[in-house]
């Protein structure tokens, strides 16, 4: 067993959805909807954010790369360097609207928040 490593470096996915995530400012933006996972790698390439709407309706689905997202144990939710405004020109789907992820779509998301592809 690597010692750098302890029981709790792994988390079920159905952990993950539900989990609020703020902006650096401690704002909360949404909460995680759904992950989406690599086929070839197994690794997670984007948490997909739900934000806006009201009470749950009209609300969309805003992919953020993973590698984005900090877990904060004080606001037991994850934060990311962004704010509403940024997120709100972000790619982003409808609930019934999943887009497929091509290479070009990843693209362009990882564009958006400045990351490599």
């Amino acid at each position: 067993m690597n010692p750098s490593h302890s029981s709790n470096d792994c988390i079920s996915s159905d952990k993950v959805e539900g989990t609020s995530v703020y902006n650096a400012g401690g704002d909360k933006l949404g909460s995680i909807d759904d992950l989406v996972i690599d086929k070839h790698s197994g690794q997670v390439r984007y948490a997909v954010l739900e934000f806006g709407g009201f009470l749950g309706m009209g609300t969309d689905r805003y992919p953020l790369p993973w590698n984005m997202l900090k877990y904060d144990t004080v606001k037991e939710g994850y934060v990311v360097p962004i704010d509403a405004a940024t997120l709100e020109k972000a790619p982003h789907y409808t609930d019934g609207d999943m887009p497929a992820y091509t290479m070009d779509y990843n693209q362009k998301v990882n564009r958006h928040y400045g990351m490599d592809s």
